[in-house]
């Protein structure tokens, strides 16, 4: 299968910081913008709504949608949802994260296996729980390409050295529900260079090593 026509994934970088337990630290953000000339769908609202609706260019946004709920990555989701008439979308095990950065607003939920439209093709949720709670990647089967949050980097699996995470899970999430996807599958991620499943697939047991 190959993605409709016009379809396309664009990037924008923000800049800002990650809190939790006490520290902050200094981050870029990558936020997609997943569609064609006339829709879109966000990936993520880190730090500074401006470039993400410039990118957006008066396009219908389907939604604003959250991989997980650390500050850096839902930053100006309510600004973004107000600006462009879009539905926050969040899996609930992250509110518990969502609450320390936007306590009392409320936000749709995401259910593993949900389907969300845009572009003539669709995004499927896959719960990819270790970085956090309620940890999302977003898979395009069409397109080949994956949106993986902080889930899995080039290089390794996302930190679960703070509140809420847990390493066991996160291998768990990506040898279960990642690296099952053809080796061939586009992974753009939260921060830093994408790759692709079948870069990191063959690195899986050294991560378990390193982290054990």
């Amino acid at each position: 299968m190959t993605a409709p026509s016009g379809f396309r994934v664009e990037k924008v970088v923000t800049s800002g910081t990650f809190e939790l337990d006490g520290g902050s630290w200094a981050v870029d953000n990558n936020i997609w913008i997943v569609g064609d000339d006339s829709e879109v769908v966000i990936v993520d609202a880190a730090h500074d709504a401006a470039p993400i609706i410039d990118a957006v260019g008066g396009r219908k946004v389907v939604a604003v949608v959250c991989t997980h709920g650390h500050n850096d990555h839902v930053t100006v989701a309510p600004q973004l949802a107000e600006r462009l008439d879009a539905p926050i979308l969040l899996h609930p095990a992250d509110d518990v994260l969502w609450e320390q950065t936007h306590p009392g607003l409320a936000h749709r939920d995401l259910a593993d296996g949900d389907r969300i439209s845009v572009a003539g093709t669709e995004i499927e949720v896959l719960h990819t729980p270790g970085h956090s709670p309620g940890s999302n990647c977003l898979y395009l089967p069409e397109a080949g390409q994956l949106f993986s949050g902080d889930t899995l980097f080039s290089g390794g699996p996302g930190a679960t050295g703070r509140s809420y995470s847990d390493f066991p899970t996160i291998i768990g999430s990506i040898r279960e529900r990642l690296f099952a996807l053809s080796p061939e599958t586009v992974v753009n991620t939260g921060h830093g260079d994408g790759t692709s499943i079948g870069d990191e697939s063959p690195h899986l047991e050294e991560w378990i090593a390193r982290g054990s």
